[in-house]
């Protein structure tokens, strides 16, 4: 296997503004905790691109953010192993701003909540009981993505939204199979509940 370029091992172009290759070198970061190698290649990667512009820098060819801190003598940019494979190369920078890789943890934890309201929502007997595990529902997916980019109105926004076409889709879809004489063990309201947690867990852990 022959040699991958640092910006091709951080999935970015070589035009990438600083934020861009920051961002997919924290995601990488993130989708590959633990494993040591590919940490150390991600590493490699961005100091090798970040030497790479303080090159060009000095050469009058592009400007840095004055927030990069370059020691005063250069090293030469490190070779990446030609045993490491590309890493997430085909992955386009504006689509690593918008969509996430939660970790495994992530995805346990978030999961085990919202499968227990949404088992709670279809064996609840109380009408009452299932606009206050949707209210829990909402307030489980913004703490998430709150979480993860720190954007309370985003976090907010992406929630709201994802309630709104998680109640309306789930609707229509119910609607739908009642009028083609489908019979439903479930009620309209935890049918609706049951879409709606999934959307929720779907949107707050796979975005950002």
């Amino acid at each position: 296997m022959g040699d991958f370029s640092p910006y091709e091992t951080l999935g970015v172009t070589e035009s990438a503004s600083f934020e861009e290759i920051q961002t997919a070198k924290q995601n990488l970061e993130r989708l590959h905790e633990g494993e040591t190698k590919l940490l150390e290649t991600i590493d490699m990667a961005y100091d090798a691109i970040i030497m790479e512009r303080l090159r060009l820098r000095q050469e009058g060819k592009i400007k840095v953010p004055e927030q990069i801190r370059f020691p005063e003598k250069v090293t030469p940019a490190p070779k990446l192993s030609p045993n490491y494979p590309r890493i997430n190369a085909q992955t386009p920078p504006w689509l690593q701003n918008v969509v996430d890789q939660p970790t495994v943890k992530e995805i346990a934890v978030s999961g085990s909540i919202f499968t227990v309201l949404t088992g709670i929502s279809l064996f609840s007997q109380d009408p009452q009981t299932l606009p206050l595990l949707l209210t829990l529902g909402v307030a489980t997916s913004c703490v998430i993505l709150l979480r993860k980019n720190g954007r309370f109105w985003r976090a907010v926004g992406l929630t709201f939204a994802s309630f709104v076409v998680g109640v309306l889709f789930s609707s229509l879809i119910f609607n739908l199979l009642v009028n083609s004489g489908l019979m439903i063990n479930f009620s309209s309201e935890q049918f609706v509940s049951f879409i709606t947690f999934f959307l929720l867990w779907l949107v707050s852990n796979f975005t950002r």
